[in-house]
């Protein structure tokens, strides 16, 4: 070899042998993490390519943990985003994709945070996203997505028309085309305007969207009585070869029109839970109505009820009160009882027109709409009845509020003071207690203005003149008396025998009590004895009450089913008497004039108490006032 050769190679193996030992180990240790990532990564994919989604979470997870520094990295939390995404986990979805830096976000990514961001609610960043990659070419099921988070977005924020086309579009990509059907289909009943209602069946003519708006047309214009224009829309539904759900009750309602006038002026339905859980419940209601029936039958005109059962399901609701008004032409509809049911069905009885007296307790009924009409004993009736008894007729102007840490314990005293403070009273002090409490010490002492500090033991020794103090302590420590005129206590009867001996003991005595109707029952003197002497409290039906018309129903109920009835019977029984009452009047021949006459009804004297109506539709009734005198409960007013 040349001499300069061999001075090159001597230079060469000098400079390798300079060479740190830990470059060439950190090189093959960077080869075998990429390798690890890349072997990771695709067993990761396996899984959920595999329809194996529990194994690929497990997986994903795994590997952006270990791995975050992975070029897959964002691969990977768009994946785990759409396993969390067909779990409707729209918030843990974002917990991942989220995590892609806005320069790695490809549209893949944006639009799946877009739907996720609007069907978390959080409408306006999640459209904002979806936006940015609207003309973008996704796979089928991205584009339904996309074109289902639009539609969403654009329906929330009450554009229904751009959302109907976003719909429209989802429909193309859809697999599951009844799910967005239905959603549009409640979007139409919603927005039950005539001219968005002709837009939709033109522009989506030749889809299940037009036919759809066509038959929201027709029901609408048979609720204006406009048979002509109902049978026209019906007609086109029925000659068209485009199928959608509801084109069977397009046919229903054709056949109507062979069969006279459009509303049975005789007939009246009634939604209740006749089978499943509530079936007890909707029995009783039931007993009530048919009474009412049977005695305005022999004395009328006669009049029909037509039942549907709910079973307490708010679908079935729904669909029972459009039933009733469209197929079956009835001029009202009583019930439903649940709260869930209660709103599904009044929901469609508004966009029926049809009057509807619901028999819930649930808040916000009459809130509905203009035909949605509530005769129900409610919380606030109750808080409103007790603060015009306290205040107005006995004089009292400040309160104490004692109440069970549930929902009716908190809604009661946010109620009664609420009631009280538009009366000029105030409740200046309030304490809660678990729902399950059985000693009330703290809270007493708390409404007595004493915290509640148990008492060390002494364990000196006593000197006589100590002993001799002792014999003369009363048996009961002396605390001081109330700063309120009056004790509001919102339980029912078994939690108040418990609360008021124990009210007594602690020093809060000849305080005026107040309760609710959980109050009537003879668990209360059982209970509470003597402790309860002089309170008062409300119901909405009251069995020993010495009104005729009350005594009258009670043994008439009695003779027909032999036992009492209950509240539920009692209302029932009132307001299928004031619908019947309003259909005995020649001049009411329509759905419209039955709403006008039911909204302006005042005093009505029922079983369950003098009966008006709000400007809302909420019953005002003059509820029995209850009073606990020589150990007997009695009506004061």
């Amino acid at each position: 070899m040349k001499p300069y050769l061999l001075r090159l190679l001597f230079f060469f193996l000098l400079i390798i042998a300079g060479l740190p030992a830990t470059s060439f180990a950190a090189r093959d240790q960077s080869v075998a993490q990429r390798a690890a990532a890349e072997e990771a990564f695709a067993a990761a994919k396996a899984a959920y390519r595999n329809g194996d989604q529990t194994l690929a979470l497990s997986r994903f997870r795994s590997f952006v943990l270990r791995h975050h520094g992975s070029a897959d990295a964002a691969q990977a939390y768009a994946y785990l985003g759409r396993i969390f995404l067909a779990q409707n986990r729209f918030s843990d979805a974002l917990l991942y994709l989220e995590r892609v830096t806005e320069e790695e976000r490809s549209s893949e990514v944006r639009l799946l945070i877009g739907y996720s961001l609007v069907m978390a609610g959080e409408i306006s960043p999640g459209l904002s996203q979806l936006r940015q990659v609207v003309n973008q070419t996704f796979s089928p099921a991205d584009q339904q997505y996309l074109f289902e988070g639009m539609a969403l977005a654009y329906e929330r924020l009450e554009d229904p028309l751009r959302s109907l086309y976003f719909y429209n579009q989802a429909l193309r990509a859809a697999n599951n085309r009844e799910k967005l059907l239905e959603r549009v289909h409640s979007l139409l009943q919603e927005n039950n305007d005539a001219s968005l209602l002709s837009e939709a069946s033109f522009l989506f003519r030749n889809g299940p969207i037009g036919q759809d708006a066509r038959l929201q047309l027709a029901r609408k214009a048979l609720v204006d009585s406009d048979q002509q224009e109902a049978l026209k829309y019906l007609q086109q539904i029925l000659s068209s070869q485009i199928s959608f759900p509801w084109r069977d009750e397009a046919a229903q309602l054709m056949d109507r029109f062979s069969q006279g006038a459009w509303l049975q002026r005789d007939a009246i339905g009634v939604l209740l839970p006749l089978t499943g859980r509530y079936a007890a419940f909707g029995t009783l209601v039931k007993r009530g109505i048919e009474l009412a029936l049977k005695l305005h039958n022999s004395d009328n005109p006669p009049l029909r009820v037509i039942y549907r059962d709910t079973q307490g399901d708010p679908a079935r609701a729904r669909n029972a009160a459009t039933a009733l008004a469209n197929e079956e032409r009835v001029m009202a509809i009583l019930g439903p009882l649940t709260g869930a049911a209660a709103i599904a069905a009044s929901a469609s009885a508004q966009q029926n027109e049809t009057p509807l007296l619901a028999l819930s307790q649930r808040a916000s009924i009459p809130e509905v709409g203009s035909f949605v009409f509530r005769n129900s004993l409610t919380t606030r009736l109750q808080a409103r009845a007790l603060a015009r008894y306290a205040i107005l007729q006995q004089g009292l102007h400040s309160f104490g509020v004692l109440a069970p840490d549930n929902r009716l314990g908190r809604e009661m005293a946010e109620l009664f003071s609420e009631e009280v403070l538009k009366l000029g009273g105030l409740v200046i002090d309030e304490q809660s207690y678990p729902e399950e409490a059985n000693d009330f010490r703290s809270q007493i002492l708390h409404l007595m203005g004493k915290s509640d500090e148990r008492r060390k033991t002494d364990y000196r020794q006593k000197s006589e003149e100590d002993l001799l103090d002792d014999l003369f302590l009363p048996e009961h420590p002396e605390y001081p008396s109330t700063t309120f005129d009056a004790l509001f206590l919102p339980d029912y009867a078994d939690r108040i025998g418990l609360i008021a001996p124990q009210l007594a003991f602690y020093g809060i005595q000849d305080l005026p009590l107040l309760g609710i109707n959980g109050w009537n029952s003879p668990d209360l003197l059982r209970l509470a004895g003597r402790h309860v002497e002089g309170a008062v409290f409300v119901d909405g039906f009251f069995l020993d009450s010495p009104y005729p018309f009350v005594k009258e129903f009670i043994d008439t109920y009695v003779e027909t089913y032999d036992e009492e009835p209950s509240i539920l019977e009692a209302q029932a029984f009132d307001s299928a008497n004031i619908l019947f009452g309003q259909l005995d009047n020649p001049e009411i021949t329509d759905r419209a004039s039955l709403r006008d006459a039911i909204a302006e009804l005042k005093g009505y004297p029922g079983v369950t108490g003098a009966t008006s109506f709000d400007f809302t539709g909420e019953a005002d009734k003059v509820l029995f006032q209850l009073k606990i005198k020589d150990g007997a409960i009695i009506q004061i007013n």
